[in-house]
């Protein structure tokens, strides 16, 4: 709203305002609080075609005090504000229940069934509702790789994974490669070599490695191979761009390298 548009309203909320007559007062109440709904009160033809500073002086030339005019003021101000509030509480629908559904899938080899939001991620699924915490949440935006996990050996970023899409699916996460009396080859590279360093990656780190030599070995190319219809040779180079997704903070990578090249040529 324009400042002389306001300058008039206030001016006319004013000579309400003034008004000896309670039924005028009254009156002026009613239409203030439809405000600008539009009912204007009856206003001076004079006043009304007065603009700006020029309206606010014939007002005090009139006998209302500056108080009256800042009173009528503040009450067209929330007169003005009242609409929009109400729309905006409109607008707020009461809050729905979540929709909920059962899902049943593998994890590391048993059997699970969960009843969730049917927006719980994969992630949130495996860390809080199955406590399986070795998966980490990092980015929690598929960036950094940390939340990584295999499903039907196809690593994933858990967190990008609505967990009621995996009805069914197979899925593997770091406690399910090894255990500490027994660990995973890679596991046990990754100590060996010092890949994982403050270790909050790891689990992803370990979990995207295994996916990630088994896609060598189904023949699966990457942006570095030579040829689409070769099969990919185990390389650091080949090792260093399938992991790229996988981000280490530490800089453990050539470290991580190792630890790979090492599992991989214990495979081959």
């Amino acid at each position: 709203m324009a400042r002389t548009d306001l300058l008039k309203d206030q001016a006319r909320a004013a000579l309400v305002s003034s008004s000896s007559s309670q039924q005028r007062r009254a009156s002026a109440r009613s239409n203030a609080s439809r405000a600008y709904g539009f009912t204007l009160l009856p206003v001076m033809p004079a006043i009304a075609s007065l603009e700006g500073a020029a309206c606010v002086d014939s007002l005090l030339k009139l006998g209302i005090t500056r108080r009256e005019l800042l009173k009528a003021g503040a009450a067209s101000a929330t007169a003005i504000a009242a609409p929009s509030v109400a729309f905006a509480k409109a607008q707020d629908d009461p809050p729905q229940p979540p929709v909920m559904a059962t899902v049943a899938f593998e994890v590391n080899g048993k059997p699970e069934t969960l009843e969730l939001d049917t927006r719980t991620s994969l992630l949130d699924a495996l860390r809080e509702h199955l406590h399986l915490t070795g998966t980490k949440k990092g980015c929690d935006h598929g960036q950094c790789g940390a939340c990584t996990v295999m499903v039907d050996g196809r690593r994933i970023n858990a967190c990008l994974s609505l967990a009621v899409m995996h009805e069914g699916d197979r899925i593997t996460t770091i406690e399910g490669l090894g255990t500490p009396q027994k660990l995973h080859p890679m596991q046990a590279a990754f100590i060996k070599h010092d890949g994982y360093q403050c270790g909050y990656c790891t689990p992803g780190q370990i979990c995207s490695a295994v996916a990630m030599l088994g896609e060598i070995k189904n023949g699966v190319p990457s942006l570095v191979s030579d040829k689409l219809t070769a099969r990919p040779k185990v390389s650091a180079e080949e090792i260093r761009e399938r992991m790229s997704g996988n981000i280490c903070r530490c800089g453990a990578y050539s470290n991580i390298v190792d630890a790979i090249v090492e599992v991989a040529g214990r495979s081959a």
